[in-house]
């Protein structure tokens, strides 16, 4: 129980202050407990991080499998628009998903091999699960290739997140209203 509680503290000290400003000391403090009973159940700072990871990955991951099953009869169009909506709201409401997003992007130094691999690999379900997306709905996209049609969104959506954490929510929408359409007609006119 208090392993799970030191976790869940940490996460959200990782999400507001990254990696190098979380401290084992505060989150201690906010569990309950002193900070040496943290290696009790971790070896230190870094091994806490990287047992946050995986758990994360997994709730993030499963998001998406209920997010493209519960969508399935919605137009494609609805559904990826929707997506992209729910990275922000997310985002702005959960310090899982704040975490995450940072982990992706901004990598801890000291970490970034390890972390890059949780990463590559998020991806890569993500890739196939627009895959799977994009080939179920070949009508709505015409030629283009399912796989590549995947590929084409997480680029749009890699440039949305970035100014999301960049620049905030309203650069965040200004430049989903200036890119959205373009894309869907390019892809959906193809």
């Amino acid at each position: 129980m208090t392993a799970n509680r030191i976790k869940e503290v940490a996460l959200t000290h990782f999400a507001k202050k990254g990696y190098e400003g979380a401290s084992l000391s505060h989150v201690a403090k906010e569990v309950g407990i002193k900070t040496p009973s943290i290696y009790a159940h971790f070896k230190g700072k870094k091994d806490l991080f990287l047992h946050v990871i995986p758990e994360v990955i997994e709730i993030e991951l499963c998001f998406l499998n209920d997010y493209f099953n519960r969508t399935r009869h919605e137009p494609l169009q609805v559904r990826l628009y929707d997506l992209i909506m729910q990275y922000k709201e997310r985002y702005e409401h959960s310090a899982r998903v704040k975490f995450w997003m940072r982990m992706m992007f901004f990598p801890p130094i000291a970490l970034q091999e390890p972390v890059m691999k949780y990463v590559y690999d998020y991806l890569d379900r993500l890739e196939e699960l627009l895959t799977e997306v994009f080939s179920d709905c070949q009508t709505e996209i015409g030629q283009n290739n399912p796989n590549q049609a995947a590929v084409s969104f997480m680029c749009l959506l890699d440039g949305l997140l970035v100014e999301m954490l960049y620049g905030g929510s309203t650069r965040f929408e200004k430049r989903v209203k200036a890119s959205w359409d373009i894309y869907w007609k390019g892809l959906a006119n193809s």
